[in-house]
């Protein structure tokens, strides 16, 4: 009886010390769904375009980066600006100046590619202030 009795405090321990580590694990982060690569959200659509011309800008290809980054501050202030009652300087005007002002720093330096080259940790830092500022709006 004796050796019941510890087998089953050993299993009893072992299935608390389970079940501790199963409610203690944090959880699991919410995954947006996507299609190509593209988050299905408001901001998806920027943050992917903010993707492409980082990459392009750290591949060298600063002519590409430029013309993504004007196409992005094109179509930012098309829909987000002048788009209506769905716009988000319509919904949310601070959050709308805050994410504009994030963009702008991460793209102006790379339009202005032919007459300063661009300082990569500087577009780096400005680029994921920016995809922080987008997080807020999705």
């Amino acid at each position: 009886m004796r050796y019941t009795s510890r087998s089953l405090s050993a299993v009893l321990v072992l299935l608390l010390l389970a079940a501790t580590t199963v409610y203690s694990a944090p959880p699991q982060e919410k995954r947006t769904p996507q299609t190509a690569g593209v988050d299905d959200t408001k901001m998806g659509p920027y943050r992917a375009l903010a993707q492409v011309i980082f990459a392009a800008s750290q591949k060298g290809d600063a002519a590409t980066a430029a013309q993504l980054a004007r196409v992005l501050e094109l179509l930012w202030d098309k829909a987000e600006d002048y788009g209506g009652d769905t716009a988000l300087s319509k919904k949310d005007r601070k959050l709308f100046d805050e994410i504009d002002k994030a963009m702008d720093q991460f793209v102006t330096p790379l339009k202005e590619y032919k007459t300063k080259a661009p300082d990569a940790a500087k577009v780096k830092a400005a680029y994921n202030t920016y995809l922080e500022k987008l997080r807020l709006a999705d």
